[in-house]
């Protein structure tokens, strides 16, 4: 990795597809777009798809020769999940980029009765993966980049509460689970990687300090107009741009000579190049990991097979 890792050290991306979720906004259009732009193929997952197809029409004015598409995805809904993976129809997927997410919302469930951050931030992206692993598995050099967060030290998951349904509900521990459970999630998947022989990289990243429109969407929800002007302020103070923030995702996501499950944030913990970051030890648990593994298969109802290989089409 270089050490003022920026995107002209982004290798060329041509001939190879990217999926890029919660790329409307933010840090994924960001990533989207720098992807794009080195001549990747980039599919934009979106839950709203007005706001998609005007990203779709952003970036298409930004780079008039890029290549990138539309489609609907709702991480909080399991039927989603499913439509998207069967829509793309994908044999060969070079990059999953599992960005998108929701942060300190108050108390609400997703589709399928989760809490919504876990259900969102870990189990939508579970399946999502878990779904699209056959294309993986096809292609050779294929990545796996789940976003995270420095906050994920805030908490650990409970493997007896995931759903926070046996205490008092608390947004900013039930997002620290959520993101906890991101490098739970990255650590497992690049064992089971490793054990089946397979060449995917399963790697996290986190942006630090980034201004996006996360911050205020809790705040948002409860018409508290206060705290809302108070984060965009410090936003706007304090925060680096979604562009510095997306480019641990980039990194992680092509970077030369990457390892399975690092974690890729700002050099400075909050802002700077890319570089290795602080990563609670407890993320790096193989028996937590592997319980979770367990409990996220079985709330979701996907299974991963790592023996099934398509042949990559000539």
């Amino acid at each position: 990795m270089a050490r003022r890792w920026n995107t002209s050290h982004i290798p060329d991306q041509s001939g190879r597809l990217a999926v890029v979720t919660g790329a409307n906004s933010g840090l994924g259009y960001a990533t989207a777009r720098e992807l794009a732009r080195r001549g990747a193929r980039v599919v934009l997952a979106c839950r709203d798809k007005d706001r998609g197809a005007a990203a779709v029409a952003r970036l298409h004015s930004e780079l008039p020769a890029s290549d990138v598409a539309l489609r609907t995805l709702d991480l909080a809904d399991l039927a989603s999940v499913r439509a998207f993976a069967d829509e793309l129809a994908a044999t060969r997927l070079d990059l999953l980029i599992n960005n998108a997410g929701v942060m300190a919302l108050p108390h609400r469930r997703t589709a399928d009765g989760f809490e919504m951050q876990f259900g969102t931030n870990h189990l939508g992206h579970f399946a999502l993966t878990g779904l699209l692993l056959p294309a993986l598995l096809a292609t050779p050099g294929a990545r796996v980049v789940t976003v995270s967060s420095g906050l994920h030290a805030l908490a650990d998951v409970d493997l007896a509460d995931l759903n926070y349904e046996r205490r008092p509900y608390r947004r900013w521990p039930a997002y620290g689970r959520s993101k906890s459970a991101n490098l739970l999630f990255t650590h497992e998947l690049a064992a089971r990687l490793d054990r089946a022989g397979s060449d995917v990289l399963a790697v996290a990243a986190h942006p630090g300090y980034a201004a996006t429109n996360l911050q205020t969407a809790g705040i948002r929800m409860e018409g508290r107009t206060r705290p809302e002007r108070a984060v965009a302020l410090a936003n706007r103070l304090f925060a680096q741009p979604a562009e510095a923030g997306a480019l641990p995702t980039l990194c992680a996501a092509t970077a030369p000579g990457m390892r399975p499950d690092a974690f890729i944030g700002p050099q400075g913990g909050m802002r700077g190049a890319p570089a290795p970051s602080f990563r609670a030890p407890r993320t790096r648990n193989d028996t937590t990991s592997e319980l979770l593994w367990t409990a996220s298969e079985e709330l979701t109802g996907v299974t991963y097979d790592f023996d099934v290989t398509p042949p990559v089409p000539a």
